[in-house]
């Protein structure tokens, strides 16, 4: 067997939010949002370090109570609204290797947003990757009924298909193939990869699919009010 991998995991978690203040620390059931994806992260038998991304010490202080690494304050050039979440990852991977003296083998995102992912498909994912050509993988969910084949666009004030067929596709559903997109739960990459292509997604990149609530995106209020109803009728 090879000797035990070094995997960083990474939660970035900005103290301001567009679309909902402090969403990182809203209470979803009465727990900040970041505890969900925290604890989940904390179960996993794979993890090397989990590390917390924020400019916020509030958000710092939470973080570190619910046991993860939050070794620094994020600099406020990587803190903006319309900072890519690409410098922020690297910036942690960076800091914690030379704070650390070490080297990663794996990076792993876990965004906030996606609060029930679950350790067993972390670890799935984590498996999969070291023992595999794949040098990514990314987490996916069916795009139900917004199907691209379905999808519109205007053209000069005129709704044209997307697909750029003359003919509406009036099949059902089921008949239409099989279409993906990312979920936002869980990026995982070489780390090698990660510095070369300045993506968290590689260029043999291997898929999880992810159906229900393990799917979730926040993005809006909206979304985190949905999220909660439908909780809290499973509790």
């Amino acid at each position: 067997r090879n000797e035990k991998k070094k995997i960083i995991a990474i939660i970035p978690a900005r103290g301001n939010s567009k679309g909902i203040p402090k969403k990182n620390i809203v209470k979803l059931l009465g727990n900040p949002l970041i505890y969900y994806t925290i604890k989940e992260a904390k179960k996993s038998k794979l993890i090397t370090d989990l590390v917390l991304s924020t400019d916020s010490t509030e958000i710092r202080k939470i973080g570190k109570k619910l046991g993860a690494k939050v070794p620094f304050i994020r600099p406020r050039n990587l803190s903006t609204d319309f900072i890519q979440t690409l410098p922020v990852v690297k910036h942690a991977v960076k800091y914690m290797e030379r704070k650390n003296r070490i080297k990663y083998d794996f990076v792993i995102l876990l965004q906030p947003t996606s609060p029930l992912r679950k350790s067993k498909d972390i670890d799935y994912c984590l498996k999969r990757l070291v023992n595999s050509k794949f040098d990514s993988i990314v987490s996916v969910t069916d795009v139900g009924g917004n199907h691209p084949f379905r999808m519109k666009v205007f053209k000069n004030g005129l709704l044209k298909n997307f697909t750029g067929k003359i003919k509406e596709d009036m099949r059902p559903r089921q008949k239409l193939p099989k279409v993906f997109i990312r979920s936002g739960s869980i990026y995982l990459i070489k780390r090698n990869a990660f510095l070369k292509y300045k993506s968290l997604v590689g260029k043999k990149c291997a898929g999880i699919v992810l159906d229900g609530l393990e799917s979730t995106n926040i993005d809006d209020i909206e979304d985190f009010k949905l999220l909660e109803m439908k909780l809290r009728t499973i509790k």
